[in-house]
């Protein structure tokens, strides 16, 4: 067994150890952290793969961001776990069929693995010579696919903007800046003089 074989079957084997693990704790932040752990196992298979660009989106974007937006969003929210399981009983016909058939699938998979001999590093790629996963991929988008590159980034700024106009609120009542308010104020209205009496005070 080569080197590239063992962390494939070491990264496989605590990924979907994590996984399982992600859905089976008690306790939603440890689910989170499991998640994190499968996010950096699932990393590690796109290094042995060559395509170490995904493995950098993989904890930069997923671990750096979601995972960790999703265990604030636990700690901070006091979310009543133990009422939201409480129709997990009516689910549960559902989805142990769809538990069945996928365990299904992968033992016909499993029944038709074989390891085979080709090392990683001589399986073809469409690669260039002398560059990197990322310096390859972004020479591509950059040239080839810049316009739709550049209309996917506008539709997102677009959904974006979309959401903050939904759900942004004004409330009765509080008060807000308002800077042609301000910038129209004379002296008079900002500041006013008053003449205390002597031993009278404010």
């Amino acid at each position: 067994m080569t080197v590239a074989t063992f962390f494939f079957y070491l990264f496989s084997a605590v990924m979907i150890a994590s996984a399982f693990l992600v859905i089976t704790a008690r306790n939603p932040v440890h689910s989170v952290l499991f998640l994190i752990l499968a996010f950096v196992n699932a990393a590690g298979l796109f290094v042995l793969l060559g395509a170490e660009f995904l493995a950098m989106i993989l904890i930069v974007v997923y671990v750096g961001a979601v995972a960790v937006l999703f265990l604030f969003v636990v700690m901070m929210l006091d979310v009543d776990f133990a009422e939201l399981k409480q129709g997990f009983l009516q689910y549960l016909p559902i989805g142990a069929t769809i538990g069945g058939i996928v365990l299904v699938e992968l033992a016909f998979v499993l029944g038709s693995w074989t390891l085979g001999t080709v090392e990683t590093a001589h399986v073809p790629t469409p690669t260039p010579h002398g560059l990197s996963n990322t310096a390859a991929l972004g020479n591509v988008l950059y040239t080839q696919y810049f316009y739709p590159f550049e209309a996917a980034g506008l539709v997102l700024l677009t959904a974006m903007i979309g959401a903050i106009v939904l759900t942004l609120q004004h409330k009765v009542g509080v008060k807000r800046q308002s800077i042609a308010a301000q910038n129209a104020r004379s002296g008079k209205e900002t500041v006013e003089l008053k003449k205390v009496p002597s031993r009278a005070g404010l």
